[in-house]
Formats: C-alpha cells, structure tokens, sequence
C-alpha cells in the first residue's frame, strides 16, 4: 500500500508538472502552440499509462492518500472561502473617510491622551470595528494609527522597507495608516519593538512631509504612502534611549533635548504602576524613551505635533483589534452554511491574531462583530 501511495503521488505530481511545462512552452518561450501540443500528448499519454496502472490498486488501499488529499483540499478551500467573503464584508461596509473627517478635528468624539492602534485588514478607509467601537464608547486617543499588517512572498522584509506610512485628513486630525510589511519568516522578539518602530517611522514622516519630500502639505482624505527608514536623516529630531527601573512618569531628559511629560493624572500613573507591581510579567525592566531636540524648526505646526506624539506614546499605546463572528446568512444554501460554520470552527481552533501579532494583553481592546455573510 505504501508503494501504491508513493507512486500515485510522484505520477500525480509529474502529469501536473508535464501540463505546467507545456504551458512555459507557450506561454513562456513564445513557441508554436502545435510544440506545446505535442509535448503534452506525448509526454502525458505516457504518464496517464502508468497511472492508470497504479489506479487498479486503489481499491487495495490506494484510496487511503486520495481520502487525505481530497479533506486537506476542502480544508483549505474552506479556509480561502471565509476569509475572502470576511475581507469583502468589511470593504463593503467599511466608512468612507470623507464622512469620517467631516466630523472635524475631534472626530466627533472626546479626544484622551495616548495613542490608538487600530488593526484592520483593509488598506484603505476605516474598518467597521473602528465605528462600532466609537457608537458603544464615544472618546478615543489622541493620537490614532490605522495599522494594516500584509505578509508578502518573500522570506525577509529589510527594515528599512517594512513600514509604509501616511497621513488621513489634515494635520490638526492626528489621523496615520501604517502598513506594515512583513515577510513569512520575519518575527518580533519584544511586544515593544513594533511600538517604537511605528514612532521612529511616524516622526521620519512628519519630517519628510514637512520638507515637501511625501504627500500634501495640509494631507488629504486618504493621502498617499510613504516608506520611511531610509532617509539620512532619520532620528535627527527624535532620539531614542533604554533605561531600567524608572516609572513612566520618571523626569529624565538628555543633553540638548526637550522634555516631555505624561499627561496622566497621578490617579492613574499610582494605579498602573500597582497593575505593574502585581503583575511581575508585564514589568520586564526595559524601557525606552522618546526625546525631542531642542532644535529650531521652520514650521511651528512640526514641533507641535512631535512633542504630541511623544506625549502620546509616553501616555501608553492601546491596542484595538476586531473579534469577528462570522456567521453564514439565514437564507444561505445548506452548503454555504456548512462553508461558513467549518470556517468559523477552523478559526476558533487556530492561533489568534493577538498571538500571531504579538500583542500585550495589558494593553488590549477587543470589539466584537458580527459577520454576516
């Protein structure tokens, strides 16, 4: 039965890849169509012969990798089914920014400070989770990042091409969108690696944009992207440094920077630092603090925004993120139902985004949505 198995494989494989070459010839090369013909009858009638051969004994056990092939290829169908119909059902009812921004600087909300990072799958608009969340809980931070995290086909991203940032709205709105691009073998090794990249990469772009190197000057409904990292210039206006064993609300400045400070009530930086106390995984001892230079600058809106954005990241990150349950509509086939249901199963027993995103827990959001499809 081994030998049966092994050998319906290898002639499946060799007949798929007789079709493929054909193809190539083609396609390709740009060959006559009447070679590439030729090269699949000849090729493949010889393949289909010891095929057929090896199918005589699928009734003696040759069934068994036929059975396995056919539940992983459902398994995956499945898989690509929910998910396309899960990203189509939030482009169809995601908000236009338009209507987003005509609430004005405020959004139409209470503006806390900190800063918001809204996971989405889209790389345009604003997830529904975003609105849902505001129509339950209107007030958000004052500092919002729309992050779009995208696995492309290559094993390693460079760093200083992973992060595509932009703006949303005018500058007055604190509105960003980060794409992030990652390749298949690329990890985080700290929770804080990301949100401080994502800081560094935000203030390269209000520098770009404010010499006229990215995007509009006063931004625009969804404005276009820029890769950051890669300018010489990086990190002048922002400096970046490890300490250990000091509060968030620490005074610690460097030589020649500005300092900024939490806009925390002592309320609330006494009861963090007691969560922290009681929670022995959440203080590591590694911390890292943003400081702006003391430094003239052309335009007073620049400076205005990176002491906002320090402020922000220095008041905590919030992490908002969707838990979707996706659920197949009333007047849905039986089939498509079972599609549906097999995939919300298949997504209840898999690794969770907050996991795979390496997200801290102490510092997440989840808003629950319901998925018609």
């Amino acid at each position: 039965m081994k030998v049966t198995m092994q050998g319906i494989a290898y002639l499946i494989v060799v007949f798929v890849t007789t079709c493929l070459t054909s193809l190539a010839i083609n396609l390709v090369w740009n060959q006559n169509l009447i070679i590439a013909l030729a090269f699949a009858l000849f090729f493949g009638s010889i393949e289909i012969l010891f095929l057929s051969s090896y199918s005589v004994k699928i009734l003696k056990g040759g069934w068994i990798p036929l059975v396995l092939s056919a539940v992983f290829m459902v398994v995956m169908y499945v898989w690509h089914y929910g998910s396309r119909k899960k990203y189509l059902f939030d482009m169809h009812n995601k908000i236009s920014m338009r209507s987003i921004l005509a609430l004005g600087p405020s959004l139409g909300i209470v503006r806390v400070p900190g800063m918001g990072l809204i996971y989405t799958e889209l790389a345009t608009g604003v997830p529904a989770s975003f609105t849902h969340f505001l129509t339950n809980l209107p007030a958000f931070y004052q500092v919002v990042v729309f992050v779009c995290v995208k696995t492309v086909p290559v094993p390693c991203v460079p760093h200083e091409e992973r992060y595509l940032i932009g703006r949303i709205g005018p500058k007055s709105y604190r509105l960003y969108r980060c794409i992030v691009r990652n390749g298949y073998k690329d990890v985080y090794s700290h929770a804080n690696d990301f949100e401080n990249d994502l800081v560094m990469s935000i203030a390269e772009f209000i520098q770009l944009e404010a010499e006229g190197c990215s995007g509009h000057a006063e931004g625009s409904a969804d404005g276009r992207m820029a890769v950051v990292r890669t300018s010489g210039k990086f990190g002048t206006r922002l400096l970046m440094s490890e300490s250990a064993g000091f509060g968030e609300g620490s005074n610690i400045s460097l030589p020649g920077t500005l300092t900024v400070t939490s806009s925390k009530s002592p309320t609330l930086k006494g009861l963090q630092s007691m969560y922290e106390r009681e929670s022995p995984e959440v203080n590591t001892g590694r911390r890292i603090r943003f400081e702006l230079q003391n430094v003239t600058y052309k335009d007073s809106r620049v400076k205005e925004e990176l002491m906002e954005l320090v402020e922000a990241k220095r008041t905590g990150s919030t992490y908002v993120i969707g838990h979707s349950h996706v659920k197949a509509k009333w007047n849905s086939s039986f089939i498509k139902k079972f599609a549906i249901n097999l995939y919300s199963f298949l997504r209840k027993n898999c690794r969770s985004p907050v996991v795979g995103l390496n997200i801290p827990r102490i510092s997440l959001i989840k808003v629950g949505m319901n998925y018609h499809v």
